[in-house]
């Protein structure tokens, strides 16, 4: 059903002081370490309706992205990609202003948990060159979704997706067509696919493996109870402060906001993560509650300049900032050309 949408307040981001940079203490050069600020800068905002092969996106106040999507012969409307959501949700406000069709009832999965929403059928949504026929598609508030909706796995399956935050333009090509190239210094990271979600499963925390969720739809990464525990043990992360998480639902939860000094993703560290703990319900659905789990939020996905998301060939493709440009020797063997 649903991934998470996560909404944090804005004084609990700034709550977050800038921290040192961790020792490296593995075999990873110090050029392929990335510190994160734990306050994010937000890009300047640009004209999100182009409707070209490469999309312009929007950042929210949540910090996660909008484009700009067709829904039949109407639009554009900004919708936000969602890649932790299994299914493309609409707005109410939006359906009925369309006066779309009702669907059938389903049980929509949040971080909170699970209830039952309406649905209205979309009869086609187009955005770039991709154009899907007959959505049976939730229906939120608008508030809070924060967007007229999301476009999650069932729009973007047998796509790759390649998120360019330095020009701040995301395009989405079939999985089918050669991948594009994003340049020296890039990461390739094997996934595996579960619920319609990637997984990464080469991530360590201070050596502590754990499976790491992609979800575009989130503002911060969430950690689950797990991984909190285990962390705290090896004193991996900062002091917490508790904060409120909002779902697209509206139900909220609490959870601890803290810094995690170092995690580890296939060929590259990041150092300084800011991490929400809580008891999210998205770990049960996806049976990644009892071991520890992250989901990957938006912080961390924009220490890159670009991210290939890649679901028919679950893979992840990232591009070190050229303050971390790649050693062709010594990485040979993590580095595609």
């Amino acid at each position: 059903m649903l991934g998470s949408l996560v909404l944090i307040s804005a004084a609990a981001m700034a709550a977050v002081g800038p921290s040192g940079a961790a020792s490296t203490g593995s075999n990873i050069p110090d050029r392929y370490i990335y510190e994160l600020p734990p306050v994010l800068e937000k890009p300047a905002a640009i004209d999100g309706q182009t409707q070209t092969d490469s999309v312009a996106f929007l950042a929210d106040q949540a910090d996660r992205m909008t484009v700009a999507v067709q829904l039949g012969s109407t639009g554009p409307y900004q919708f936000m990609v969602d890649t932790g959501s299994e299914r493309t949700v609409i707005s109410r406000q939006l359906a009925n202003r369309l006066g779309l069709k009702q669907g059938h009832g389903v049980r929509l999965h949040s971080i909170v948990g699970v209830g039952m929403v309406n649905t209205v059928i979309i009869p086609q949504l187009q955005m770039s060159r991709r154009e899907i026929q007959t959505i049976d598609a939730p229906m939120l508030e608008a508030a809070n979704i924060g967007a007229d909706g999301m476009l999650g796995v069932d729009t973007l399956k047998s796509q790759r997706i390649l998120f360019d935050f330095k020009a701040n333009t995301m395009s989405i090509t079939p999985s089918s067509e050669p991948a594009e190239s994003l340049g020296d210094g890039t990461i390739v990271v094997r996934a595996r696919s579960r619920e319609g979600r990637l997984v990464l499963t080469d991530a360590k925390a201070d050596n502590q493996p754990l499976a790491v969720i992609l979800d575009t739809g989130s503002q911060v990464s969430i950690g689950n109870p797990m991984l909190r525990r285990r962390l705290i043990q090896r004193r991996m992360v900062g002091a917490p402060e508790t904060i409120t998480i909002q779902s697209v639902t509206g139900a909220t939860l609490q959870g601890e906001y803290m810094v995690l000094k170092r995690l580890e993703i296939g060929g590259v560290t990041l150092t300084n993560l800011a991490v929400v703990f809580a008891d999210a319900h998205t770990f049960k659905q996806l049976g990644l509650d009892k071991r520890p789990a992250l989901l990957l939020g938006m912080n961390a996905m924009r220490a890159f300049e670009r991210v290939s998301i890649d679901f028919s060939r679950k893979k992840l493709r990232v591009k070190m900032p050229k303050s971390s440009s790649a050693d062709n020797v010594e990485l040979a063997s993590r580095l595609m050309r």
